[in-house]
């Protein structure tokens, strides 16, 4: 029996999605696949809010963001963390053996614009990274605020780790002057993971250029170079099934309205975060929660384990805690094109199996 996935990713995918995953191949140089990535990086543009350079990478999202710290570090990256998303940027750094520091802050609470402040001012960094929607907690950093500090300090390139939040909240990329925002397809945007994508800024390609080693399949800049050169078209063979299968999604997306696929976002927040108030408790700061997902306490003690087991009977799947959080939280994901009715429905079944009063 299929499970309907509630998990960080993941996410459920419509049929209709997983039906253009079966389009019949073309060739990866062939006017179609120019045509193809072309309408795709449209897009993307509009969804992200940008006119910087898209780039498609057949990966997870990790192999982008190995690629941004790698590609565009030349001093030394400034790397902050609230959860484990975070920190794994800063290992990535390290080894590929870019120069790095990590900041991290207790899980649960959000990089502040004092702590990028305090950090940039020293004129020790010419890289940050930050995780807009850390999913080991539940934690959405408070992305504009931030934006604004570093925006004073123009020569540091801004990368921004949106995996579990783009198409599901808004980030206006240009406006906030990010140079490399990363996303996946297995989580808000909606489709099978296999498939990564970034924006590529002016500054951070003028940046590549004068870093000597920067790998060479996630190397951004030989990828931004070769689809200018080759009309959009890759160095390695793309993914073919999820260009066609994310062309159609973006449609879906577009056609549904970004503000209403945003605010839809919200609605499903608030529906489970007032639900884990009333049995259990909120893991992050009230000040800072994720549009995507909510990451409950488990102030009574449950088997989470068990209440996985029991909801996989039913038909649904939700996440344990993330690491050391494992049955101290658990996770419910309300991402892509879950529905408000379809979250009402998994908080029914939880609230049943574990006999507590239902939240109305």
């Amino acid at each position: 029996m299929h499970k309907k996935l509630f998990i960080p990713g993941p996410v459920e995918v419509k049929p209709a999605v997983l039906e253009k995953m079966a389009t019949p191949m073309i060739g990866h140089r062939s006017k179609d696949a120019s045509q193809l990535q072309k309408r795709i990086t449209g897009k993307l543009q509009e969804i992200l809010y940008t006119k910087e350079a898209i780039l498609l990478s057949t990966s997870s999202g990790s192999g982008l963001m190995e690629g941004a710290v790698r590609s565009c570090t030349l001093k030394r990256a400034a790397i902050f963390a609230a959860g484990a998303f975070g920190v794994r940027w800063y290992d990535m750094a390290r080894s590929n053996n870019v120069p790095a520091d990590l900041f991290e802050v207790e899980w649960g609470t959000a990089i502040t614009p004092d702590m990028i402040n305090e950090v940039l001012s020293t004129g020790k960094y010419d890289l940050i990274t930050i995780t807009h929607n850390e999913t080991s907690t539940g934690l959405m950093n408070p992305l504009e605020n931030i934006a604004d500090v570093v925006k004073a300090y123009p020569d540091v390139v801004f990368c921004l780790d949106a995996v579990s939040s783009a198409g599901g909240s808004k980030i206006k990329v240009d406006e906030m002057g990010i140079d490399i925002c990363i996303t996946s397809t297995q989580k808000a945007l909606g489709l099978p993971p296999g498939m990564a994508l970034c924006t590529f800024s002016r500054k951070a390609i003028e940046r590549a250029q004068e870093v000597p080693h920067r790998g060479y399949y996630l190397d951004l800049l030989s990828l931004y170079n070769y689809i200018q050169k080759k009309d959009h078209q890759y160095p390695s063979t793309p993914s073919l099934s999820h260009m066609f299968a994310l062309d159609y999604q973006l449609d879906c997306i577009l056609d549904e309205g970004l503000e209403e696929r945003f605010a839809r976002h919200v609605e499903m927040a608030e529906y489970t975060r007032q639900w884990a108030r009333e049995h259990f408790a909120l893991f992050a700061d009230e000040r800072y929660l994720s549009n995507t997902l909510t990451a409950v306490k488990n102030t009574r003690n449950i088997d989470i384990a068990d209440l996985n087991r029991e909801l996989g009977i039913r038909g649904y799947q939700i996440s344990n805690g993330y690491g050391k959080l494992r049955e101290k939280t658990f996770r419910i994901a309300h991402m892509a094109d879950c529905t408000l009715e379809e979250l009402k429905e998994l908080i029914d079944n939880i609230s049943d199996i574990l006999k507590i009063k239902n939240y109305c």
